[in-house]
């Protein structure tokens, strides 16, 4: 039995404070780091990897203090999903639905469901998504149905970028009632008629399972119904507590880069001809490359943080007022970690040299993550949305896409 694998019976840790969620996550990532690369070169899904990621009791952090979870700050929970995909950006992903589905949970959840639910994610189960579609006319519009079929319900339809589900034990899924209303139904993975298709092939972030889940008449109960639509119909932290946790991947990937791109200067580069030096590492136009991209990187995680102590002021008391403030926090933070994420990925083989592409060492992975990750959704309408406030005082859209 190898560091991650456990026991079928292993029971599920329970994390009770931001200090201790921050201490797993470094120790878990620890394993994880070494076969990352192999991972992703082999596309060797991580069952192993994420049952011992999921019984390490981080993935119900995000579970409120009173359902007896710890309830982390929104700076924790950014911080932990940047330490993991600093490891493996794979691994970090995959949860990142399971939090936005404890997240819709948390704001428009009944009581009853809370309880539910929320005992479900401590007790070790992983929330996978069915939220987008492939072919609609814009990526918020929604062609997946719930149809009334005696005292429950049932799904049909199809999606794709469904990050998590093939992994996960619910499916929370975005589906359209008859009178137009949106839905998140956690319908049950092994429910007759829902079919995961491992069909993701991107060429970055190539073990989340991003593919197909088809949806054949799919019983749901009317109880695992939680409304979707009225999150965003009053201010709500949905929105920006999904992007914050697309900035902590982001994060996290540019954090490897950095890294490995140290190590590599240091242990194997050689200097240029024309630099005088022995080492690489002393090469003075690597060090001041080296300089601006430490700065960048601290910047964004900074900018991370501040986002997410935003975030932590809208949970408490949301309004326009603090919604707003905590979108345009973690709007900024996207843009940072979009650019410093891509900058890394492309700066490692620039001032490494020739052999850092070689395909033993697998580099290239960590761009390949950046780019197909920052495509989630364009960071150019970050920059106007920020500029549009601060310039027209026009507060951003409430929506998850910004």
């Amino acid at each position: 039995m190898t560091s991650l694998q456990q026991p079928a019976a292993a029971s599920v840790a329970i994390i009770r404070d931001d200090a201790e969620a921050l201490d797993v996550a470094r120790r878990i990532a620890e394993l994880f780091k070494p076969g990352a690369a192999e991972r992703d070169r082999e596309r060797r899904l991580p069952h192993e990897e994420l049952e011992a990621f999921s019984r390490s009791g981080l993935w119900g952090i995000g579970v409120p203090r009173e359902f007896g979870g710890a309830g982390v700050s929104r700076v924790t929970l950014a911080r932990v999903i940047a330490i993991i995909s600093a490891a493996d950006a794979s691994l970090g992903q995959i949860p990142q639905n399971h939090f936005y589905a404890l997240e819709v949970l948390r704001v428009n959840g009944t009581p009853e469901q809370q309880r539910r639910l929320f005992a479900a994610a401590l007790a070790g189960q992983r929330f996978g998504n069915a939220l987008a579609e492939i072919g609609t006319r814009t990526a918020n519009d929604r062609t997946t149905k719930l149809v009334k079929d005696g005292a429950g319900y049932r799904i049909q339809g199809r999606k794709f970028y469904c990050t998590g589900a093939l992994y996960a034990h619910r499916v929370p899924t975005l589906a359209v009632a008859e009178d137009g209303h949106q839905y998140l139904a956690f319908a049950e993975r092994n429910a007759p008629g829902l079919t995961v298709i491992d069909d993701w092939s991107g060429f970055g972030q190539r073990t989340t399972g991003s593919g197909s889940v088809v949806f054949d008449n799919v019983p749901v109960a009317a109880e695992d119904l939680v409304s979707f639509q009225a999150s965003f119909e009053r201010p709500t932290t949905v929105g920006p507590f999904a992007q914050i946790l697309h900035a902590a991947i982001d994060a996290g990937i540019a954090r490897a880069a950095y890294e490995d791109a140290l190590e590599f200067v240091r242990s194997r580069s050689r200097p240029w001809i024309d630099s005088g030096v022995e080492k690489a590492s002393d090469d003075p136009l690597t060090i001041q490359e080296f300089g601006r991209l430490a700065i960048r990187l601290h910047a964004a995680e900074a900018i991370l943080d501040r986002a997410g102590r935003l975030l932590d002021a809208a949970t408490a008391a949301p309004d326009a007022e603090t919604v707003a403030a905590a979108s345009l926090g973690v709007a900024e933070a996207r843009a940072l970690t979009t650019e410093v994420s891509l900058a890394a990925g492309s700066k490692l083989f620039e001032l490494a040299g020739t052999r850092a592409s070689l395909a033993e060492h697998n580099l290239d992975r960590h761009w390949r993550n950046a780019r197909v990750h920052t495509l989630h959704d364009p960071v150019r309408w970050k920059y106007h949305a920020v500029g549009n406030y601060y310039l027209n005082d026009q507060l951003p859209p409430r929506r998850g896409t910004i």
